[in-house]
C-alpha cells in the first residue's frame, strides 16, 4: 500500500492504505528533502504558512512536490505501462516543470508519527478519513486549510463525496480514492473446505477456530490496528468504532486466539501473498486484490477464475483516502496544483483504472473502464453498503486500540 477509503448511500457508510520509520523513496531525491535538513518537531498550524497557501494561484508551483503516499497508489513508470494508463507522475512533471519525490507508508499511524516528528518537509499526504479528523483537530493542528480558489477542479467532485463527516466543510482535505476492506481468497482452498462462497463469506474464516482450521498458517491480516480489530469487532456484531472496553477486549481475545493461524500481518503485499499461494485467505483492500488479479491475467490465464474478493456477510469497513497539506509543507502551491491535477476528469479516470478503487470524481466516470464501473467488488451494492462503516476518530480511546493490537499480536 500503500497504501486504503463513497457514496452517501455510499457516504453514510463511506467510510486504507513509511514501510519503516525511515521510509521508502522513488525518484532520485530522498523524500526528507535536501541533505542537512534537521529534525524538528512539527509546529501546530501557523498563520505564516496558511497565508502562503491562501496566496497560491491556479497552476502555481513553488518547488518540487514531496508526496507522502501509500504504495502503488498512483500510476507511474513501468506500472503505468503495464496497466495501460497514463504515467501521472511523468505527466505532472512535464506539465509543471517540477519533480515529484515519493515516500511511502503502510498505515495511517506511521504517517501521523512522521508528521508529528516534523523532520521531513512533506508537502502533500494522503490520510484516511478518520485520520483527517485527528490531524485537523485544532489541539493537534497538523493540517492546513485548502485554498479552494487554487483548485477549480473541485467542481468535478461527486456531491456524495462532499460534506463528509470527518471534514464536513472540506476545509482540510480533498477526496482521492475510496474503497472497501474485506477478504481475498483462493477458490480452490475454499472449495476443498466446503465453503459456499457464492452465498457470501464470513469473518469466521479467520476468527472461528473450526471454520478457519483448514487455512491455518495460510492466512494474512492487515498490519493496521483499526482495520484488523475492526474486522474482529464486525464478526462479533459490534461497531468498528466502539469505545466499549468490554467489546474491544472481546475482539482482542479472538484476534489473539487466531494469531496462531495467521501467517503474516501485512499491509503492503497481502495481494502478492495470496497470488503466490503463501496464503489462501487474505485480509486487505479491494483495489489491491483486483489490481493483482487483473495484472496476473493473460490471454491464457484468468486469475478471476482462481481468486475472489468479498466484504464478509457481517459487514466491514469502507473508507476514503484524501489529499491534505500538512504543517511540514514547504511547497504548498505545488501541492494545490497537484490536487487540481488529480481532480482533472481524464487523470481521475486513469487513477481509478490503475487502482481499481472508487473514484470520488464524477467527471472521471466517462474515462473509467466500464467493467470497473459495473463491478460490485469496486462499487458495492446497496445491500453491502448498508453493512459498512467509516473508521471514526475515537479520541483518547485510540490508545486502547493500539495496546489491544500489540497484545493480540504478542
Amino acid at each position: 500500500m500503500r497504501r486504503l477509503l463513497i457514496l452517501l448511500a455510499v457516504v453514510a457508510m463511506l467510510a486504507a492504505a513509511c514501510s519503516s520509520s525511515d521510509g521508502e523513496s522513488s525518484d532520485t531525491t530522498a523524500a526528507g528533502g535536501d541533505e542537512g535538513t534537521t529534525t524538528t518537531a512539527a509546529a501546530p498550524a501557523d498563520s505564516e504558512l496558511q497565508a502562503k497557501i491562501n496566496a497560491c494561484t491556479v497552476g502555481e508551483t513553488d518547488g518540487d512536490l514531496n508526496l507522502y503516499n501509500w504504495t502503488e497508489y498512483i500510476p507511474y513508470g513501468s506500472e503505468a505501462e503495464d496497466y495501460g494508463v497514463t504515467d501521472l507522475v511523468a505527466k505532472f512533471e512535464e506539465e509543471t516543470g517540477v519533480k515529484i519525490v515519493q515516500t511511502f507508508y503502510e498505515d495511517n499511524e506511521t504517517m501521523l508519527s512522521q508528521i508529528e516528528a516534523g523532520g521531513a518537509p512533506y508537502d502533500l499526504i494522503v490520510p484516511s478519513d478518520y485520520m483527517v479528523s485527528t490531524m485537523a483537530d485544532p489541539e493537534v493542528g497538523l493540517l492546513m486549510k485548502i485554498n479552494t480558489d487554487a483548485v477549480p477542479n473541485l467542481k468535478n467532485l461527486d456531491p456524495k463525496f462532499t460534506n463528509l463527516p470527518f471534514d464536513p466543510t472540506g476545509e482540510f482535505s480533498v477526496p482521492y480514492q475510496a474503497g472497501t476492506s474485506g477478504l481475498g481468497y483462493s477458490f480452490e482452498a475454499l472449495d476443498a473446505a466446503g465453503v459456499d462462497y457464492e452465498s457470501g463469506i464470513s469473518w469466521g474464516l479467520i476468527f472461528d477456530p473450526d471454520m478457519s482450521a483448514p487455512f491455518a498458517g495460510k492466512i494474512s491480516m492487515l498490519n493496521d490496528e483499526r482495520e484488523t480489530l475492526g474486522a474482529a469487532l464486525k464478526y462479533l456484531g459490534y461497531s468498528v468504532n466502539t469505545t466499549s472496553q468490554a467489546e474491544l477486549d472481546e475482539a482482542t481475545a479472538i484476534l489473539k486466539d487466531a494469531n496462531s493461524r495467521i501467517a503474516a500481518y501485512d499491509s503492503a503485499a497481502f495481494d502478492d501473498l495470496l497470488m503466490s499461494g503463501e496464503t489462501v485467505i487474505a485480509h486487505g483492500w479491494n483495489g489491491g486484490f483486483l489490481g493483482s488479479f487483473d495484472q496476473a491475467s493473460t490471454d491464457d490465464y484468468d486469475a478471476y477464475e482462481f481468486f475472489g474478493y468479498q466484504v464478509p456477510v457481517e459487514g466491514g469497513i469502507i473508507w476514503v483516502d484524501l489529499m491534505a497539506i500538512p504543517v511540514t509543507a514547504e511547497h504548498p502551491c505545488t501541492a494545490l496544483t497537484f490536487i487540481n491535477f488529480i481532480l482533472d476528469a481524464e487523470n481521475g479516470g486513469d487513477l481509478t483504472n490503475y487502482t481499481y478503487y472508487m473514484s470520488p470524481n464524477l467527471a472521471a466516470y466517462e474515462y473509467i473502464d466500464p467493467d470497473i464501473l459495473d463491478d460490485p467488488m469496486v462499487f458495492p451494492t446497496e445491500e453491502t453498503m448498508a453493512k459498512l462503516e467509516f473508521i471514526a476518530d475515537v479520541g483518547d480511546f485510540s490508545l486502547e486500540y493500539s495496546d489491544a493490537f500489540a497484545a493480540a499480536k504478542g
